[in-house]
């Protein structure tokens, strides 16, 4: 990345947020719990004003805001959408995030001479093309905003085949390169993590216990290179044409997540962390009682006691 880096992505040690959805707008605002930043979804604020963005800007004259995108598309080999980009750069002018992340994914590609918009996070091939294009593209929003960009790896229902002899990475391998390559920083979702080892299991049959293939997946990353940990819930789904886990955000974490997210404290230390809830999104103090169990275990391995349920106000 080219030039300085005018915000660093760090946290104070031990924060826990929460995803601060519509219904909860009004209510967090009027009860300001203690949470340590919140996480909005970037794109819901691209218009230039209106309700959403004043609402935005009051939620930052109390909290910290982490940006998290969903449509930079950052692994398409047809480029960036400009225009998402900019308006990407004009929001982080504004607020004045604490981080800006997004997918090791792609939605954007060339069809019939058209560029089209899958409007979904489709996973990359783990190969040295498509490293080369997601570093490319990490290093032009970088360069753009001026920040260091945390990408996320991805819960992920399909799977690439190689072509020929070409090189196949691990994912953590893929992801650790990226890093180390742009100076970019990951955003480890320990439940996309899980439901990808199960998907597998179901998938390929395979007879290795899906949470130890979770703590090799976590111990294969260098712990400088993390920056941020998502934790939400997921749902499991019976079809005829067989069985699938898919990462819907729409409950509590569930007890195998939280065994992986004390593994990840133990591996990576004190990371911000998001409980991300997007569908069926319950009472706000569910969600509150959730960043609390988060917090309760940072302070539980990280021996840290009441300093991790600090608020982060910003003045």
């Amino acid at each position: 990345m080219s030039g300085e880096v005018r915000k660093s992505v760090r946290s104070p040690a031990g924060s826990v947020g929460i995803g601060w959805r519509q219904p909860h707008y009004g209510e967090l605002l009027e009860r300001l719990p203690a949470v340590g930043f919140l996480e909005v979804h970037s794109e819901n604020f691209f218009a230039p004003g209106g309700a959403a963005l004043a609402v935005l800007e009051q939620g930052r004259a109390h909290y910290p805001i982490s940006l998290h995108g969903v449509g930079l598309s950052l692994g398409s080999a047809a480029g960036l959408d400009g225009w998402h980009l900019d308006q990407l750069a004009r929001l982080v002018q504004r607020i004045d995030p604490v981080r800006v992340s997004d997918h090791a994914s792609f939605a954007r590609g060339t069809f019939q001479g058209a560029t089209v918009h899958a409007a979904d996070l489709l996973p990359l091939p783990f190969t040295t093309e498509s490293l080369d294009v997601l570093c490319a593209n990490v290093g032009r929003v970088q360069d753009r905003l001026q920040r260091v960009l945390l990408v996320e790896n991805l819960s992920a229902y399909l799977r690439w085949q190689a072509v020929g002899e070409e090189r196949v990475w691990q994912e953590t391998e893929f992801l650790s390169t990226l890093a180390r390559r742009t100076g970019c920083r990951l955003l480890v979702d320990v439940n996309n993590i899980y439901v990808n080892a199960l998907n597998a299991q179901v998938r390929e049959g395979q007879a290795a216990d899906p949470l130890q293939c979770c703590r090799d997946w976590l111990d294969a990353l260098a712990p400088d290179l993390v920056g941020e940990i998502h934790l939400a819930g997921h749902c499991h789904v019976r079809e005829p044409d067989g069985d699938i886990v898919i990462d819907d955000h729409g409950s509590r974490v569930c007890d195998a997540v939280w065994r992986l997210y004390r593994h990840a404290l133990q591996r990576f230390g004190a990371v911000p962390t998001l409980i991300e809830w997007d569908t069926d999104v319950p009472a706000l103090d569910v969600l509150l009682d959730e960043a609390d169990c988060a917090r309760r275990l940072g302070a539980e391995v990280l021996g840290q006691g009441s300093a991790v349920r600090s608020t982060e106000r910003v003045p």
